[in-house]
């Protein structure tokens, strides 16, 4: 079944996407279908464990000291880096930390493998084809091989784990060399995450959110994610900093969703616009949450 979508999947892509045939037999000749992609796709953490179970294993103690060691050793790099694109040190930082622990755990697939796995699998087949596409471009752009593009079991490639539309839209050759790499070059990485947000939408006027408490007894319905309201509506409404401190005063164009994500009797964010960029990176309140706090607590490094 996998080599027949495989010769379909080429009669379809040659004529749509000017690729040559000789190219596609070159770089598709050798395809394995990964059972262990589909098993990892099938298996999410929102689906398997509450948002404080995942923020203990996302933001654990250790990634918070590796993380500031890191804030400091790449200090001038990514201050650089917050000045040419406007999104903080501390937001690079957390993503970077998150994605790949910092550079140590990029992915051991061979992208090419996974991203036809998960398109014959068929769930989201249009997308990852289409992703497939994308890799074949870049490996045309780049002029190297399937063997050079590792990653994750979803296909997202290097450091800061893009997706191969991602890397056509947003990877950055800060450095000048000729190449976007966003596998071994640490600068390319940040400016390339930077940039991703930037286009985005980010903010630089603003932070991702923040923790608060909610007034006892008040309305479930304004804590769904979906109602908007200003800072000062909402310190009307009895929300708080943690400890009970008023809400930061801001002017009534700054706008915040409430969110909850483990429901009522777990922690409650003010969401931002910039929390809302973060999704765009990835469409999880766990992980837009987790880069949040772990940023936060990259910037006490700097105080």
């Amino acid at each position: 079944g996998f080599q027949s979508w495989l010769e379909e999947f080429k009669d379809r892509k040659q004529a749509a996407n000017n690729f040559e045939a000789s190219f596609l037999e070159q770089n598709l000749n050798d395809l394995s279908f990964l059972p262990r992609v589909i098993e990892l796709a099938r298996r999410q953490p929102e689906g398997t464990l509450t948002h404080a179970e995942y923020l203990r294993r996302v933001v654990s103690a250790q990634r918070i000291s590796q993380g500031q060691a890191q804030f400091q050793e790449h200090r001038a790099a990514l201050a650089e880096v917050e000045q040419a694109y406007g999104v903080p040190a501390e937001i690079i930082t957390a993503l970077w930390g998150i994605e790949t622990s910092y550079g140590a755990i990029t992915g051991g697939f061979r992208v090419i493998d996974a991203l036809a796995s998960l398109s014959y699998e068929g769930r989201r087949r249009s997308f990852f084809e289409t992703e497939l596409v994308n890799l074949l471009r870049i490996v045309q752009e780049e002029q190297g091989s399937p063997n050079d593009f590792l990653g994750s079991w979803a296909g997202a490639m290097g450091q800061s784990q893009f997706m191969p539309s991602s890397f056509l839209a947003y990877a950055v050759d800060y450095d000048g060399d000729g190449k976007r790499d966003i596998w071994g070059t640490t600068i390319d990485v940040f400016a390339s995450a930077a940039n991703y947000l930037k286009q985005s939408g980010w903010r630089d006027d603003q932070r991702w959110g923040r923790a608060v408490e909610l007034p006892a007894g008040g309305d479930r319905q304004l804590v769904t994610g979906k109602v908007t309201k200003s800072l000062e509506a909402w310190s009307k409404r009895g929300v708080t900093l943690p400890g009970g401190q008023a809400l930061p005063t801001a002017g009534p164009d700054f706008m915040a969703r409430l969110i909850q994500p483990d429901g009522a009797d777990g922690p409650a964010f003010l969401a931002y616009d910039n929390f809302d960029v973060i999704l765009r990176w990835n469409r999880s309140n766990y992980f837009a949450t987790a880069v949040g706090i772990l940023s936060d607590r990259l910037a006490e490094t700097d105080r």
